[in-house]
């Protein structure tokens, strides 16, 4: 048993190297021209994986990492419903800092209008744009965007900000402690 899940973990980590290799997804191209991998994670529940995640970027400064053009990308593992993955991000905003009620319902709409169901293996890619907005993708494709600087930095925040619920996470994609 402890074999056959070792096995599977090293097809894991050399498919997510290859991938790594590849180069930067096609979405990302034209949104983030000479943007290259900066840092990648996996998001576990249980100990179970829910998500791969990975930091596209030019620039990331370690200062104001919300401050820069980039782009996350979660590859699921399992299938989720968009609705729960619009509540569990809204809550994510919300460890960052009080949000008004009709601010937070505003949120939430914009998040379940973004968010679709997710199978294994699907893809959503968000981009940053610092002080203006949020693009996401939905396996390659625009999905929408939402065109609000606050919204914009509080949804990166979930993995990038300092009061983000997986610090470990954080740490991974901006490469933090590294030598």
């Amino acid at each position: 048993m402890k074999l056959a899940r070792r096995a599977a973990l090293a097809g894991l980590l050399i498919a997510t190297q290859a991938r790594a290799r590849s180069g930067l997804p096609p979405e990302l191209a034209a949104e983030l021209p000479g943007a290259r991998l900066h840092g990648s994670a996996t998001l576990r529940f249980l100990g179970l994986a829910v998500y791969d995640i990975r930091l596209w970027a030019t620039h990331v400064p370690l200062e104001d990492p919300l401050g820069s053009p980039l782009a996350l990308e979660l590859q699921y593992t399992r299938a989720l419903k968009g609705a729960d993955i619009a509540q569990r991000s809204l809550d994510e905003m919300v460890r960052q800092g009080p949000i008004p009620a009709p601010q937070r319902q505003r949120w939430l709409a914009e998040l379940q209008s973004l968010l679709p169901d997710v199978a294994a293996g699907d893809r959503l890619t968000g981009v940053q744009r610092p002080a203006d907005r949020l693009r996401l993708f939905h396996n390659g494709r625009l999905r929408g965007e939402v065109a609000d600087a606050d919204f914009t930095r509080q949804f990166f925040g979930i993995w990038l900000a300092p009061a983000t619920s997986e610090p470990r996470m954080r740490r991974q994609l901006l490469r933090l402690g590294e030598s």
